[in-house]
């Protein structure tokens, strides 16, 4: 089973803190997001496993490089996630390819949505669930989608409308559609597949754990579900609301609320208070400080 990771983005709703990585290498619980895909895919049986890299391209061959799993596929223009599925067919066969978005955290069973698609006897399956703040696929009554919109513009015609999951299995005929080395949005490539009669199979899941961490509030919303337990399965749920990595120091009457992710390397300095915060690896927390909120780099 071949997979791709679509990681090259430049993560812009997330700045300032994605100046200083990409949004795949956005600590989770201290570990790059980028490592859960990997864990996942791996433990379904993929390889190889094509990661996209154009934003921070560096850091992203660090962490990456030496990996037996992964091909690291740099993109000197950024291609858009058509293009760079477009550009990773040299390194795909005839069999259907799995593809993750890189700024998603979820449970969702890959090897279970991979086989689902292969007995949908259709090119494309996206994997949908109904989240009302991104509900713009429209999906008809017999699984199939219909049709796509903007959040801007809500989509019309009969049936019902479901979010994408950032989760999907494309067979690779499909993404010979689209034009080489250029910027290209795989969505235009399923509009066109719709507009030529194709099939687009729309595997609608529930009771699964899934956020997006597009923007620094979205970002925050996942730790705050991990560390409190809010509608996170009981393989995912933290025995603290509290995570500290390894080498943290932790000066007098330091004050910690509702709960808290520090990176490895941090310095608290006594009296600090930190409320519903995420501190990346190495910050330093002046004596006396008080955050509340927010992502500390």
């Amino acid at each position: 089973m071949k997979a791709m990771i679509l990681a090259a983005g430049h993560g812009t709703r997330l700045r300032p803190f994605s100046f200083k990585r990409p949004k795949p290498l956005f600590p989770v619980l201290g570990v790059p997001l980028i490592y859960y895909h990997l864990k996942q895919l791996i433990s379904s049986g993929c390889k190889p496993i094509v990661v996209n890299a154009h934003y921070l391209g560096d850091q992203m061959r660090t962490h990456l490089e030496g990996n037996p799993f992964v091909i690291l596929q740099q993109e000197e223009e950024i291609l858009g996630t058509g293009g760079g599925l477009r550009r990773a067919l040299q390194h795909f066969d005839e069999t259907p390819v799995l593809v993750v978005n890189g700024d998603i955290f979820h449970t969702i069973d890959l090897a279970a949505v991979y086989e689902k698609h292969l007995q949908s006897n259709a090119t494309i399956t996206l994997v949908l669930h109904d989240y009302p703040r991104f509900n713009t696929v429209q999906v008809s009554d017999d699984g199939l989608v219909t049709g796509f919109a903007t959040a801007e513009k809500a989509v019309g015609g009969k049936g019902r409308t479901l979010a994408f999951t950032g989760i999907h299995v494309i067979d690779p005929a499909v993404l010979a559609m689209i034009p080489g080395n250029e910027f290209y949005n795989i969505i235009d490539c399923y509009r066109q597949v719709l507009q030529d009669g194709g099939r687009i199979n729309a595997l609608e899941l529930q009771g699964h754990f899934w956020k997006d961490i597009g923007t620094p509030e979205d970002y925050l919303g996942l730790h705050a579900a991990l560390l409190t337990g809010k509608d996170v399965p009981a393989s995912h749920k933290q025995r603290k609301p509290f995570y500290c990595a390894a080498n943290v120091q932790m000066g007098r009457d330091v004050i910690l609320s509702d709960w808290v992710s520090m990176g490895q390397d941090v310095r608290v300095g006594d009296g600090a208070r930190l409320e519903r915060v995420v501190v990346w690896d190495g910050a330093d927390i002046p004596a006396g400080a008080h955050y509340h909120d927010t992502i500390i780099i």
